[in-house]
């Protein structure tokens, strides 16, 4: 698709979010592939590594979700679709804090977007039935996307299951339970087909066939090139003509790839 005028492009930073199962190494990859940009993206913690009593909306919503689902490491309180508009709430929370960073042309890595609502929440209306799992995945990011802008670039995370469930429990010094780690091993298996929906969006790299070194480096090289042939970033509820959340013209769209 071409611009549809000559104005001056938007100058607005990528939207990035790292997705995967917990364990899967994530945050220590994305700190690793960051660290040594010398233009480092604003980085938002994942919902698990979010110390509680941080003041704002955004928190207070997601201390609402831990009580709910007592202890449960997914968030899982028994009501999917409520906890679904809750986590997309809370998504667009946090992309309304860092719109002045993505306005200075700043890029922004969130650690997890909509995707991991789209793919737990999935899991839950639809257990044991991946195939209507992943149809539910793709329409729950239909529906996030009426609520903010999807990411420019989604980086996935995968790895054996097995050794995900094995870092998380030692990190957080806990032990899953059978069906906990039933499903990890479940949303893994949904990430890798929700992911080969969309491969202009999503970027995978696969920890049982690179090691730690070459898959921050793979991070890193797609972090940098993230800003290319950005347009805007419109409302998306306000429909056709919206108006662009970081620069405030009427919206431009992205340049043909």
């Amino acid at each position: 698709m071409t611009t549809t005028s000559h104005r001056r492009r938007c100058r607005r930073g990528p939207l990035i979010s790292a997705e995967g199962l917990n364990g899967v190494g994530k945050t220590y990859l994305t700190n690793r592939a960051v660290e040594t940009l010398d233009d480092k993206p604003v980085l938002l913690d994942e919902f698990s590594q979010r110390a509680g009593g941080r003041p704002g909306l955004g928190e207070a919503l997601l201390q609402a979700l831990r009580q709910a689902s007592t202890g449960d490491p997914f968030l899982r309180g028994g009501t999917p679709m409520a906890e679904a508009l809750l986590l997309m709430a809370i998504k667009r929370h946090d992309l309304d804090t860092v719109l002045p960073d993505l306005a200075r042309g700043r890029a922004v890595v969130e650690g997890r977007s909509v995707d991991t609502t789209a793919v737990c929440q999935a899991l839950l209306l639809h257990p044991g039935a991946p195939d209507a799992a992943l149809r539910t995945a793709t329409d729950l990011l239909d529906l996030a996307s009426s609520w903010r802008p999807l990411p420019d670039l989604t980086i996935l995370v995968t790895d054996d299951p097995a050794e995900a469930l094995k870092r998380a429990q030692q990190r957080d010094q806990c032990v899953f339970t059978d069906e906990q780690a039933r499903f990890m091993s479940e949303a893994s298996a949904l990430f890798e087909r929700l992911a080969a929906t969309d491969p202009v969006r999503y970027r995978v790299v696969d920890r049982r066939h690179v090691d730690e070194y070459e898959a921050a480096d793979r991070i890193r090289t797609w972090i940098r090139g993230a800003g290319d042939g950005l347009g805007c970033l419109p409302e998306p509820w306000q429909g056709p003509g919206a108006a662009c959340l970081c620069c405030h013209r009427p919206a431009v769209v992205a340049e043909a790839a």
